[in-house]
């Protein structure tokens, strides 16, 4: 490791620099970063970094690795700025991160960082990351005009007047087990996304991937068409005209992608489909909203990788300890993100029901998860709402599991906007 301010004329050029509150916190990171550059790294804190990236000698990075963990909340707005100069100068970012809220993560994602590796770093993370930013970026050929253009542009200059400039928020809800409100919480979050600037409303789209039970036209009473099941078989030859003209509209105000007519085998579609559609989607909409089946398939793994929030709905039972417990084991088995799961704790106890909160609590602390999101007991609204095809907005607005609900899509809407404008 070279600190930047003792190098000598003839030393290696510095290639790469970590930027972090203290690199004897990430040893891992050091032993990695030696690894992949040897001698032509170095390590600064935030503030000098700042300084660096703003000089001329900054032109010669190929990148720069902020490592940051719980204790940083207070470095949020330098790391902020940081992100921000280092894209301004074409120099990419990894971001390590542990320990960090969902929230926050996302929000340093959504700033432009161009890689994220969790710490402790897994075996040959880092190298992966730093082999992806040194690939140059693929070309794709439009269905429109034949054009080459990189994925940076994730299919917008190809779309028509009105529907470019989207970089949607993929926002899965996954129930871990059947029945746990999934499909409700996914119609009623992305509607209450749609509602929630009625000035100037987002581009909200809602993609029901439960092929074979998929609940969302029937919520919303919709028909299902054949045009799904055409648009799922073949998304090799998919165009934005194809994938718009199989959404159906609600109110004029949401589209959606419903599950198709027939059952259909969960592996109909696989990972280089699920990623198609999500490109697709965020390239045509601010905010996508995708239902996922409970089943754990192929292409679960890509739609975690897409995601900004992963919604893990769950209730206060042993059914559901145990599926989370499972669902966990399962991605720290295979090194996945876990960090952006949000779990949603779905019939949560009232305020008086203190008995059923400490519960809820022990439950939290064996799995060591932190409930963020609690939705309480709609009752029978909800399912009127539901069998009546319409949001809870529409039906029940008074409804507590609205209520909720409202409350999460607008802390959603006003930080993707803050960081928009921060990126703008």
């Amino acid at each position: 490791m070279t600190g930047l301010a003792e190098l000598e004329p003839e030393a290696a050029p510095i290639l790469a620099c970590t930027v972090c509150r203290d690199v004897q916190n990430f040893e891992l990171l050091i032993e990695d970063m030696e690894a992949e550059l040897g001698e032509s790294w170095g390590d600064l804190n935030f503030n000098d970094a700042l300084v660096f990236l703003k000089q001329p000698d900054a032109k010669a990075l190929e990148f720069i690795a902020i490592a940051v963990d719980d204790e940083d909340d207070g470095n949020l707005p330098v790391i902020r700025d940081l992100i921000q100069t280092a894209k301004a100068g074409q120099v990419k970012v990894i971001l390590i991160a542990e320990e960090l809220s969902p929230m926050v993560l996302h929000q340093l994602l959504r700033l432009g960082a161009d890689d994220f590796v969790p710490y402790p770093l897994p075996e040959g993370a880092l190298h992966e990351a730093i082999t992806r930013l040194r690939q140059p970026a693929p070309q794709i050929v439009t269905a429109e005009d034949g054009a080459a253009r990189g994925p940076g542009a994730a299919m917008g200059a190809s779309l028509s007047a009105g529907g470019s400039g989207h970089d949607g928020v993929v926002l899965p809800i996954h129930g871990l087990g059947g029945g746990c409100g999934a499909t409700t919480m996914a119609v009623n979050l992305a509607w209450e996304l749609a509602i929630t600037d009625r000035k100037s409303p987002p581009a909200v789209c809602l993609i029901d991937l439960d092929l074979q039970f998929g609940s969302v036209s029937t919520y919303l009473d919709m028909p299902r068409r054949d045009a799904v099941y055409e648009l799922l078989s073949d998304t090799s030859v998919m165009d934005r005209d194809a994938f718009m003209q199989a959404l159906l509209p609600f109110n004029d105000r949401l589209q959606v992608l419903t599950a198709p007519p027939e059952l259909l085998p969960l592996d109909l579609i696989g990972p280089e489909d699920i990623e198609r559609i999500i490109d697709m989607a965020r390239a045509n909409f601010d905010y996508v909203v995708i239902d996922m089946p409970s089943t754990v398939v192929q292409w679960t793994e890509t739609v975690l990788h897409h995601a900004h929030v992963y919604f893990a709905l769950l209730e206060l039972d042993m059914r559901s300890a145990q599926n989370a417990l499972r669902m966990i084991r399962a991605l720290r088995s295979e090194e996945l993100p876990i960090e952006k799961l949000r779990y949603v704790l779905n019939r949560a106890p009232g305020f008086t029901d203190l008995s059923a909160k400490s519960r809820a609590k022990r439950m939290a602390e064996s799995l060591d998860i932190e409930m963020e999101v609690w939705l309480p007991d709609g009752q029978k609204h909800v399912t009127q709402a539901n069998d009546h095809g319409l949001p809870l907005a529409e039906s029940s607005a008074k409804n507590p599991v609205r209520k909720e609900i409202a409350k999460l899509a607008k802390s959603l809407h006003d930080l993707n906007t803050s960081v928009t404008t921060a990126k703008a």
